[in-house]
């Protein structure tokens, strides 16, 4: 593997704020990174949302993530010019089940946003 593209050092430094953002349920912060679009999309563990309307009202209500989260492992690919993914595994304190997120951030004209968006759990 060569060095990481300066898009994917971009998009992984904004990886990392989004983190801190959930850790911190910093609801303003999580809004501001999805693409303000009817076209965004978020699978979660036991819902869907369509649109970013529809990502930040279940935000609103969803509670926080455990403090506890640690990411346990993360790869950050520069897909095709102004497309970034990034995936990672992450745990829950001493809980061994594994969480995976992955996401689709897109450049656009007001920065880098998260298009798409998916967390799921091994159990």
């Amino acid at each position: 593997m060569g060095s990481p593209s300066s898009a994917e050092v971009e998009v992984a430094a904004l990886s990392d704020a989004y983190e801190a953002a959930l850790i911190a349920n910093d609801l303003a912060a999580m809004d501001a990174v999805f693409w303000d679009s009817p076209d965004a999309l978020r699978f979660g563990i036991a819902e869907v949302q369509y649109g970013y309307d529809e990502i930040a009202a279940w935000r609103a209500t969803a509670g926080g993530v455990p403090s506890s989260r640690r990411i346990t492992g993360r790869t950050v690919c520069e897909l095709a010019p102004g497309a970034v993914a990034v995936d990672l595994t992450f745990v829950n304190g001493d809980d061994p089940t594994v969480g995976r997120q992955s996401q689709v951030w897109v450049r656009t004209d007001d920065g880098w946003r998260i298009k798409r968006a998916h967390v799921s759990l091994q159990r």
